[in-house]
């Protein structure tokens, strides 16, 4: 078991293929697949899935209130292709009609310096998009006023502490991402498990055993999240939370499987397309190995 920074594990996955299993951002997953340049091939566990809503950030001051707003604005991003982005995007095109060609994209490190070396992806579409002047810093960009908002993963350094410089574009953004889930069904997923294709090739049982190992860790998991003898989380309400969340989106709000994913594959893929990163749709079964078709 490796336990390093998403971005690491993301980073070797996909330029040397590292790790027999790995974690995987769907999003530039999907781009290595239609490239023809991945080394993975998918199985339909998802242990990561967020609303993105709330990654907008703009000035305390600023007189941007709405997506429409953001319309010929310049929108700093940490990567244009990483998945965050990607389903905040999808919301705002889905939602409120905004089109990522409608924005100018600035790419940059957000908060602190994480690289030496940006750079931006191939782009099948006409979107606009350019690294932050001198390998500046997208918070302070935005301070001064040369960025308009930010898209970020986390809160970004001016919005946190007694007195922020910056707010979420979204005053109450659960509110807005359980309106979108009403009227989609869609819950982004964020990051996939992969296993190497020539593993796999040499272990008949390999990918059987890791989707079935996944899906019972996640049985147990769930488990917990109604073990009230002793909370196994720190949230003094879980069980009321957990009522709340399965009252918007049912009991199995977090599934694993082809086919109850399907949907939600078929409109990333979407989004995929329209944002320029891949030049066809593919189809969802490309991104799995074929037994797991039938999960």
């Amino acid at each position: 078991m490796i336990d390093k920074p998403l971005e690491e594990i993301f980073s070797k996955a996909f330029s040397s293929a590292e790790y027999e299993i790995s974690e995987l951002s769907l999003s530039n997953y999907l781009r290595a697949r239609v490239d023809g340049e991945c080394a993975y091939r998918g199985i339909p566990i998802f242990p990561s899935r967020s609303f993105r809503h709330g990654a907008f950030y703009v000035r305390i001051d600023s007189p941007i209130r709405s997506p429409r707003d953001l319309i010929g604005r310049k929108v700093g991003v940490r990567e244009y292709s990483m998945t965050a982005a990607l389903a905040a995007r999808g919301g705002l095109r889905d939602q409120f009609g905004v089109e990522a060609d409608q924005i100018r994209w600035i790419v940059g490190d957000v908060n602190e310096r994480e690289r030496s070396d940006i750079q931006l992806p191939k782009l099948y579409k006409n979107v606009s998009l350019e690294l932050a002047p001198g390998g500046a810093l997208l918070d302070p960009l935005l301070l001064a006023g040369e960025i308009d908002a930010i898209l970020a993963y986390k809160p970004i350094k001016s919005t946190l502490g007694e007195k922020p410089l910056s707010r979420r574009l979204f005053a109450d953004p659960e509110a807005v991402e359980k309106d979108y889930y009403a009227k989609t069904g869609v819950f982004p997923i964020m990051h996939l498990v992969g296993v190497r294709i020539v593993d796999a090739a040499t272990d008949a049982s390999l990918v059987s055993d890791i989707y079935n190992a996944f899906a019972h860790a996640q049985h147990i998991a769930n488990g917990d999240l109604s073990y009230e003898q002793a909370l196994k989380i720190g949230l003094p309400w879980l069980r009321q939370e957990l009522e709340r969340t399965r009252a918007v989106m049912g009991q199995d709000y977090w599934p694993n499987g082809f086919s109850a994913n399907r949907k939600v594959l078929e409109t990333m893929i979407d989004w995929s397309f329209k944002d320029g990163l891949i030049s066809r749709r593919i189809a969802p079964e490309e991104l799995f190995f074929s037994e797991m078709l039938s999960t």
